[in-house]
């Protein structure tokens, strides 16, 4: 038995019913989102999306990190990308530790991770401000490009949009 069976079984389910090879690849609502890891987040659903329309950007904290920026402008010029929202959420751990913390708990199991930046989040509404302008400003995306953000309340399911100063 493998640790992986379960997915596999599922995986052969799904192929049976499987309707999106007509999708092209571009993002039929011209939308990114740039979202958490969270499992608690169905970007797709809570948006009133469906399969094909959006390109959704997930790491830890959805922060707007160099490899964020590098696959929005992949979306951008290359898979219809016409707008960006930056979508954090409620309760999230990466906001309730530092990148100390998580260096420390790593290195107690022998792991030694003062190479990474985790981009933690101890303030969720000043990273969000400093992620959305890192988008607005970078020379590599276009100057009038929409870009957005909300936080995602997890035990809601609203939005809070959140306004730049």
């Amino acid at each position: 038995m493998s640790a992986f069976d379960d997915i596999l079984q599922a995986n052969q389910k799904y192929v049976g019913g499987f309707a999106y090879s007509g999708l092209t690849g571009k993002a039929a609502r011209g939308l990114a989102v740039v979202t958490c890891m969270d499992s608690r987040i169905d970007p797709l659903g809570l948006l009133g999306l469906k399969a094909g329309d959006a390109k959704i950007l997930r790491n830890a904290g959805a922060r707007v990190t160099d490899d964020v920026l590098r696959t929005l402008v992949l979306a951008v010029y290359l898979l219809g990308v016409e707008r960006v929202l930056v979508m954090p959420h409620t309760d999230c751990g990466m906001s309730k530790v530092t990148d100390a913390d998580v260096h420390a708990l790593t290195y107690a199991q022998g792991v030694d991770t003062r190479s990474l930046e985790f981009h933690t989040v101890p303030d969720q509404s000043a990273a969000l401000r400093h992620d959305l302008t890192r988008i607005r400003t970078s020379p590599f995306l276009p100057d009038k490009l929409p870009v957005a953000g909300a936080i995602y309340d997890v035990h809601t399911g609203g939005l809070v949009p959140v306004e730049m100063p």
